[in-house]
């Protein structure tokens, strides 16, 4: 299995709502815990370490990518 890089949520405007509410009230620190957290319960869902190196690397490269906005 290889990543899906093409879009594959359904209504993925939605989701992004549902993503940024669930920070909502949550300090920084918080809001970074349940990011963290998310990505995990996802890892445990997906499984496969491929699939799982191949997002690390490519989150990785985007974010160095994008300029701080600090």
């Amino acid at each position: 299995m290889s990543l899906n890089r093409q879009p594959h949520i359904p209504d993925p405007d939605g989701f992004y709502e549902q993503l940024i509410d669930a920070q909502r009230d949550l300090s920084d620190d918080q809001a970074d815990m349940l990011i963290a957290k998310l990505a995990l319960i996802l890892a445990n869902h997906i499984g496969d370490r491929a699939v799982l190196a191949e997002a690390l690397q490519l989150a990785r490269h985007n974010t160095l990518a994008t300029p701080s906005q600090g």
